[in-house]
């Protein structure tokens, strides 16, 4: 049996535990419920015997110390004594509602459902009906098991997100490590290019090949960056939106098809906002993409900046399909993709840079046949 094998199977068995435990308290106060009310019922037989008594001794007996205490001493259970000519004695309920006909008749089918009613007789002849309650607490009792139920629950509850908590914890781990191992591999590469286009720079090659291959390997350095912080709190500076903004359009505009026609628009020339510029740049590269994804390769591209008051709304159109507006919050989460290659972590990164590291909002703006509009905000540094 494997490592996995075991711990489903121990897992089964302590739900099994579990669910024994629970079954064993819930019988075992069923059983405690019975058993009260079975003497809550032998005692108000008693006092039905004390008041036929009582009945008795009005007309030619003398009334004993110990019936006097059974009428006395019942001040729990709710009662409604009904007598052979319709008179009504309440025992045990709110004052205020005894007057009230409505009220009485009420309780009376409500303990008839709770109790079967007691008739009191004398000699053959039937005196009066006694109607009794669940007293309180027998009530309480009664939803006991409904409440342990709900403890319950919610201690398994809390039980599962702790342990899903810190499943996930472990996970972004491993996957912290594992993009912080990716950097470093990627960096060994990465100085043997430079070296490599250092020596092409000797050569009597065009120089504007060099310069490219500089623009990339300068990207390449970026990407790198970008893993060796993952799972680190990303440091903020002050910087231009507009001037990074397009940087990121003017590299992805020269490294995409000729079917994808870019345009940038902003009326304004600075705006200063607290961003890590690697990280921002991350967000727009992806949004991007997936609009080229979105439109096959073929379409247009406009990033337009606009200032709204104290924040700057960063918008991405594309032309390509739409998305359905019941999946405009869904398409952050990981897992969820339209691709049919990819693991759907492109947005769910994109919002966590944008809203746990800058603590702007990225949303779907609008959605439809024409294309997709997604908008950042980022609040503007105040001067």
């Amino acid at each position: 049996m494997n490592f996995s094998s075991r711990k489903k199977t121990y897992n089964l068995v302590l739900l099994a535990i579990a669910f024994g435990i629970v079954s064993l308290i819930l019988w075992n106060t069923n059983s405690f419920f019975k058993k009260f009310k079975e003497e809550e019922r032998l005692k108000m037989e008693i006092w039905a015997t004390a008041q036929s008594e009582l009945l008795q001794f009005s007309e030619n007996m003398d009334l004993g110390n110990l019936t006097i205490k059974v009428l006395q001493n019942n001040s729990s259970t709710p009662m409604i004594l009904e007598n052979k000519d319709g008179s009504i004695r309440v025992n045990n309920m709110p004052e205020k509602k005894t007057e009230d006909s409505l009220y009485i008749r009420k309780k009376i089918l409500q303990f008839q459902n709770e109790n079967t009613p007691i008739s009191i007789d004398q000699q053959g002849e039937h005196l009066a009906t006694l109607y009794y309650g669940n007293s309180e607490v027998l009530n309480k009792l009664k939803y006991y098991p409904v409440a342990l139920l709900l403890i319950i629950i919610l201690f398994a509850t809390v039980i599962f997100f702790f342990f899903k908590t810190n499943k996930a914890s472990e996970q972004n781990k491993l996957w912290a490590g594992m993009a912080k191992e990716t950097a470093h591999q990627i960096g060994t590469p990465l100085s043997s290019l430079l070296g490599w286009n250092e020596l092409l720079k000797m050569e009597n090659i065009n120089q504007d090949i060099t310069k490219e291959i500089e623009k990339d390997i300068a990207r390449l350095e970026t990407i790198t960056e970008r893993f060796s912080k993952i799972g680190s709190l990303p440091t903020l500076k002050e910087a231009d939106i507009v001037k990074e903004t397009q940087e990121a359009y003017e590299y992805l505009k020269r490294r995409s098809s000729k079917l994808i026609h870019f345009s940038f628009i902003t009326k304004v020339n600075y705006l200063p906002v607290m961003l890590n510029s690697s990280l921002y740049n991350w967000t727009i590269e992806n949004l991007v993409k997936n609009g080229i994804d979105a439109m096959k390769g073929k379409g247009s591209i406009a990033i337009e900046i606009v200032q709204n008051g104290k924040y700057v709304n960063i918008l991405i159109a594309d032309t390509g399909t739409g998305i359905s507006k019941n999946n405009f919050h869904n398409i952050f989460n990981p897992g969820v993709t339209s691709k049919k290659r990819g693991w759907g972590l492109g947005l769910s990164l994109v919002k966590r840079i944008v809203e746990e590291y800058h603590n702007g909002k990225i949303k779907v703006l609008s959605s439809g046949k024409e294309g997709t509009i997604m908008q950042i905000s980022l609040k503007v540094k105040s001067t």
